[in-house]
């Protein structure tokens, strides 16, 4: 070949490739705008393992709101995109999956986690990539972070309110109390603050029992033989449970077996609704108890539209609603209202928004987001009917707003979390330093 034609070849070559680079490039933009036309969101919640008994719901009713989001226009002129992950009860596997979704799918935010040991297996990864946590389910308190959203429970707003339910004429004067638990972080730390609480009420020490057992324990014979004989001394007794997941399905099994009727020792669930006793043969179990912040059976036009959209999705008129659900409604929303004000999903700029976005709860009231990441909920204790509903016996007359610290822990009582005016989760009103100390 010529020198000429050899430079004419290489010319012709590098045009060709010019060519062809911009082609390839010009093929990737729509993708890439495609792919940019969406707003993910992140979805973490156990569809397998000892957790899929309770989380598996919460899964479906985001689909559904994101469903009717994408109906309603989505957001921002776009439209969401569920990103589903299955951590499958696997604590350290929360982390990598929540790694996945912001590093790897790009979601704008996260809803999900169910025990706190997965919220705190998440925490560090929330915090160094800078996203956006919703979590949904009743804890311990103990803890505010800029990047969650806590539209669960605290303490005072089910585990202090069910204990003053139980002490009160009406729910029957108990005296002594049987505090039965999964043993991991939440139920250890929330029977700490119960045993504080009781203890400032009068309550001795040996009129407190405490027990825990693992997750998925099936073998409740010599446990519950315990309650029982404890339950015998003569002074009315209660049982506060935090056992989580499938271990509730024996354990109310057992209770049944053994005779233990709510008129002789009083069960009181914080991680027991609906969707746990649709397993259950529950008339063994009517009049026992679970404190929550919704439950199905109230009757509210809100509450009849979101139980009417939840059966039409599902395809299933048995699907029972509950109240994590119900938090991740009120979650999901306020995000939606946050991202709408901000004008962008920028996480910095909706963690800013957050805080005073108000938003309907299904039973009739408006939950606001407070500076410190908590919400204000109603609190009702609800009585188990044979057909697996609860029939409300007490309400609070207001909504409670949560607490972030609990006043009954010494390390705790002098804390106060504000990102509004302090951006501190563990303000020390004493020492006037944030850290806590």
């Amino acid at each position: 070949m010529s020198s000429i034609s050899t430079k004419t070849f290489r010319l012709t070559r590098r045009r060709w490739l010019k060519g062809a680079g911009g082609l390839a490039l010009g093929l990737m933009a729509p993708i890439r705008a495609f792919a940019e036309d969406t707003i993910k969101v992140g979805i973490l919640h156990s569809l397998s393992g000892t957790m899929a008994i309770s989380e598996t719901t919460l899964k479906d009713v985001m689909l559904m709101l994101i469903a009717e989001q994408n109906e309603k226009g989505g957001l921002l002129g776009k439209k969401l995109e569920p990103v589903v992950v299955d951590p499958a009860s696997n604590w350290p596997l929360f982390a990598e999956k929540a790694r996945e979704l912001i590093s790897k799918d790009h979601v704008a935010a996260v809803f999900g986690c169910w025990t706190s040991v997965s919220r705190k297996s998440v925490l560090p990864v929330f915090k160094e990539l800078n996203n956006i946590l919703f979590y949904p389910v009743q804890f311990e308190g103990e803890e505010s972070e800029r990047n969650v959203f806590y539209t669960g429970a605290a303490p005072n707003q089910q585990a202090i309110p069910a204990v003053d339910y139980l002490m009160s004429p009406d729910g029957g004067s108990v005296k002594r109390w049987v505090l039965e638990g999964t043993d991991y972080v939440y139920p250890r730390t929330t029977n700490k603050i119960l045993q504080a609480y009781l203890k400032l009420k009068g309550v001795a020490d040996e009129d407190v029992m405490i027990n825990y057992t693992p997750f998925s324990f099936s073998d409740w014979q010599t446990e519950v033989s315990r309650i029982k004989a404890f339950g015998s001394a003569g002074k009315k007794t209660a049982v506060v449970s935090t056992i989580n997941g499938d271990a509730n399905v024996p354990f109310y099994k057992e209770l049944g077996n053994q005779g233990i009727k709510a008129t002789d020792i009083p069960v009181v669930a914080f991680s027991v609704g609906e969707e746990e006793l649709a397993g259950l043969d529950t008339k063994p179990l009517v009049g026992h108890l679970a404190a929550w912040n919704y439950f199905e059976s109230i009757k509210t036009p809100e509450n009849e539209a979101f139980i009417k959209a939840w059966h039409a999705f599902t395809k299933n008129p048995k699907r029972v609603t509950n109240d994590p659900m119900e938090a991740h409604y009120i979650g999901f929303n306020m995000w939606v209202k946050a991202v709408t004000k901000a004008g962008t999903t920028d996480p910095d700029k909706v963690i800013a928004t957050l805080p005073g976005i108000k938003q309907a709860n299904l039973t009739g009231g408006i939950s606001t987001m407070l500076p410190n990441h908590y919400i204000t909920k109603p609190v009702y204790i609800g009585e188990i009917r044979a057909d697996g509903q609860f029939d409300v016996v007490w309400k609070t007359k207001r909504l409670v707003p949560g607490d972030a610290w609990s006043p009954y822990l010494p390390g705790s009582k002098d804390l106060v979390a504000d990102w509004v005016t302090l951006n501190c989760g563990n303000y020390n009103k004493i020492t006037k330093k944030c850290g806590g100390a």
